[in-house]
């Protein structure tokens, strides 16, 4: 949760809103006391634009309609290189 002064809050609402819609909640202080928090109204909501978002520049693509019955049960893709775990590995060091 981030904090944000009143007068800081009112130099910078577009940035602090735009933080909000992203999923982050910002608490008000005055004079060092918590005043008010602002929270993103939904997460639905926030999730499905955000989604339509990183659809609009081509990063992912969504999905039509549920998964398949036997989906959990195929067998999982081969990487004999284990290419896959070392993207992960590598993630989780960057801190992504």
């Amino acid at each position: 949760m981030k904090t944000a002064a009143i007068a800081d809050l009112k130099a910078r609402l577009s940035d602090y809103l735009n933080q909000v819609k992203s999923g982050t909640e910002v608490m008000v202080t005055d004079r060092g006391k918590p005043v008010a928090r602002i929270v993103p109204v939904s997460g639905k909501t926030r999730t499905r634009g955000a989604l339509q978002k990183m659809e609009k520049q081509g990063l992912i693509k969504l999905g039509s309609g549920q998964l398949p019955a036997d989906f959990w049960t195929r067998p999982r893709a081969k990487d004999p290189q284990g290419l896959v775990l070392q993207a992960l590995l590598e993630e989780r060091e960057q801190g992504r």
